[in-house]
């Protein structure tokens, strides 16, 4: 075998490996500790979009000044907000307080490869040899009901 079929078929052999793979996307939402209702519902309706596309959301809580001292809040914030999308993603990792920030990363029930809609192979259009429409195309020869059948119908009797 020659150098260049080797190189060759080596790179046919890893761009069908590179095809089969998904990049895993992190997006990153950040809150408060104190959040208003309708920025929360706001910022839920972000992790929803982004676990729907298929992507993890690493949620992070930030604390500042006196809210470090009750991380308590975040905490149940957090667990709220799981709580909120457990029909479209699963905790990964549960929260963890990481210096000022409580950090949680939330993925998704599905893969992207299942998100992206599968398109069924178009039929085949054969012709026929006889030069008619392709068979799937045509029809199907329904057979007469019983009512519609001359041999059911009853001979008519010369009486």
């Amino acid at each position: 075998m020659d150098y260049g079929k080797f190189k060759y078929e080596a790179a046919l052999k890893a761009r069908e490996s590179r095809k089969n793979q998904t990049q895993t996307i992190v997006k990153e939402i950040k809150l408060r500790p104190k959040i208003d209702p309708h920025d929360y519902g706001t910022k839920k309706g972000h992790v929803e979009r982004f676990l729907k596309a298929g992507d993890k959301v690493k949620v992070t809580i930030m604390f500042r000044g006196r809210e470090q001292s009750r991380p308590e809040l975040g905490f149940r914030l957090l667990q709220k907000l799981a709580d909120d999308v457990t029909e479209l993603g699963f905790v990964e990792a549960q929260p963890k307080q990481d210096g000022r920030n409580m950090i949680m990363v939330i993925g998704p029930h599905r893969r992207k490869a299942e998100v992206k809609p599968q398109q069924a192979p178009a039929p085949s259009r054969v012709p026929s040899p006889r030069g008619e429409a392709p068979a799937e195309t045509q029809a199907p020869a329904e057979a007469p009901t019983e009512a519609e059948s001359p041999a059911a119908a009853p001979a008519p009797t010369d009486a």
